[in-house]
């Protein structure tokens, strides 16, 4: 997050609290016709409308949950197949050593473990969790957004005044109110 070229950068971000979720929607649509790109939202629940707003891109993480399924999947059988038909083989019964329905539960399991661990872990690398805690933090008020507020934080665009305009934009939009913060 720099500043735009040729400007100085103030080196922090307006913070704008909002009682409803419309209020907020009405905060970050005025924010992003007023150029305003550099906008993260805290609310208590899932808002879907925000997503294409913000204009944010889905997830990674389903990809990454198919491919450790897929490679769950390959390592189970492996290994199952490696146990009964390379490394040791009993002949019981004249049954061949290698039967696919005798592998297909092990292998299912080896498929829903590692899909699943790889959806664990890939979330806590994709979110830099756990972060216990951020300077955004310390805004009076802020331990709300868990609970029944909204907060929008609009970065700067780079030039030396625009945090009273980002405040104002806030306010005329149905912020209870605004403050400064120097968390980029």
């Amino acid at each position: 997050m720099g500043a735009i070229p040729g400007t100085r950068d103030n080196g922090g971000r307006v913070l704008g609290e909002f009682a409803t979720a419309e209020s907020m929607l009405a905060g970050v649509d005025a924010l992003v016709r007023d150029g305003y790109r550099q906008l993260e939202t805290f609310a208590p629940f899932d808002i879907p409308e925000l997503d294409e707003r913000l204009g944010m891109n889905r997830s990674r993480i389903g990809w990454l949950v198919v491919v450790g399924g897929l490679v769950g999947m390959v390592l189970a059988y492996g290994i199952q197949w490696w146990a009964n038909v390379h490394d040791y083989p009993l002949n019981s019964g004249g049954r061949p050593a290698h039967a696919l329905p005798t592998f297909l539960l092990g292998t299912f399991e080896g498929t829903v473990l590692c899909a699943a661990l790889a959806a664990f872990f890939g979330l806590m690398v994709l979110l830099r969790l756990p972060k216990l805690w951020a300077p955004i933090d310390e805004v009076d008020g802020f331990g709300r957004a868990s609970v029944d507020r909204f907060w929008i934080a609009a970065g700067s665009l780079g030039v030396d005044d625009d945090g009273p305009r980002a405040a104002e934009i806030m306010l005329s939009a149905g912020a209870l109110r605004t403050s400064r913060s120097t968390v980029r």
